[in-house]
């Protein structure tokens, strides 16, 4: 389970780094620009997606107080995007000095509503770096829409080709 989510964990911080630039290719009235999606801008997913993994990280570290990236962010578009894959860096250096052990390990937390959860550390990663590849794909529809041609394959499979074992 560890090389897979090693694996997983470079995965991420590679697809992320792809589509960032070509989110950061495009002017900055673009990146801003209201589109029908889950969040109304590629700015404000990337947020979102910053958000997510910073939250996730901060629970895993048994934080008593979140500090939420977004809350308050009067940054630019660059700086979400850094914000955003130096999380993923963080989270792809610890799996990749994690045990064994320590990935079985269930930990505990409260979500937004207050409910108290439980869930080993592989499934939190497992949903993170799904969560990123969900919301890529918005980011892709969304660079389509503001018609941008030339976007970056992510795919995994592509990834794994261009691995060198």
């Amino acid at each position: 389970m560890k090389e897979l989510l090693k694996q997983m964990a470079v995965y991420n911080v590679w697809a992320h780094k792809k589509i960032m630039d070509a989110v950061l290719s495009i002017p900055v009235e673009k990146q801003k620009a209201e589109i029908p999606s889950s969040f109304s801008s590629l700015e404000k997913t990337i947020l979102h997606m910053w958000d997510a993994e910073s939250i996730w990280w901060q629970r895993m570290k048994l934080h008593e107080r979140l500090m939420i990236p977004s809350e308050n962010f009067k940054g630019t578009t660059v700086e979400a995007v850094n914000g955003l894959l130096s999380q993923s860096a963080l989270w792809e250096a610890w799996v990749n000095n994690v045990s064994d052990n320590m990935l079985e390990h269930v930990f505990e937390f409260r979500n937004k509503k207050g409910d108290q959860i439980k869930m080993p550390i592989w499934q939190m990663l497992t949903h993170i770096f799904n969560h990123g590849t969900y919301h890529r794909g918005q980011l892709v529809n969304m660079l389509r829409q503001l018609g941008v041609k030339k976007i970056p394959q992510t795919d995994f499979s592509l990834w794994s080709r261009g691995r060198r074992v």
